[in-house]
């Protein structure tokens, strides 16, 4: 629906509206005539001011318009600009981190290879080792020589 229709409607309504209401007073035809003369001019001093808020309004609403196309397209190059700078200036900082995270993973995967290590020689020393008995006489009898 266009502004201008609803306006134009709305004007149409009240207009048929204190119509009606004078012509149902009871009142004498000098009264009435000078009742409806001061209608009509209040009427048309309230449908001037309604035009000079709506004109007030269109106004308003191109000056906005216009502005903003303008200024979004200013504010988004300023918004890319700035998130460009922050991306090169966090990127130094990226590459470090990353470095720093490839370190903290070797470190990691030597802990852990030379934990497994520790492991394996705990298991062997904790195994019971087999003597041979012949080997055991032999050692006796070096030993008492």
């Amino acid at each position: 629906m266009k502004v201008t229709n609803f306006f134009a409607g709305l004007g149409a309504g009240l207009i048929a509206g204190a119509v009606t209401a004078i012509l149902s007073t009871p009142k004498s035809g000098e009264e009435l005539r000078t009742s409806i003369k001061s209608s009509g001019s209040e009427w048309k001093e309230s449908m001037n001011e309604l035009k000079a808020r709506i004109n007030e309004l269109k106004e308003s609403i191109n000056h906005l318009t216009e502005e903003s196309k303008t200024q979004v397209p200013e504010a988004v190059d300023g918004l890319k600009a700035s998130l460009q700078s922050w991306q090169e200036g966090t990127a130094p900082a990226k590459e470090h981190l990353q470095l720093e995270i490839k370190a903290i993973q070797n470190s990691i995967e030597q802990l852990q290879a030379s934990i497994s290590k520790d492991k394996g020689e705990e298991e062997k020393k904790d195994k019971p080792t087999k003597i041979d008995p012949k080997k055991a006489e032999n050692k006796d009898d070096s030993e008492t020589a």
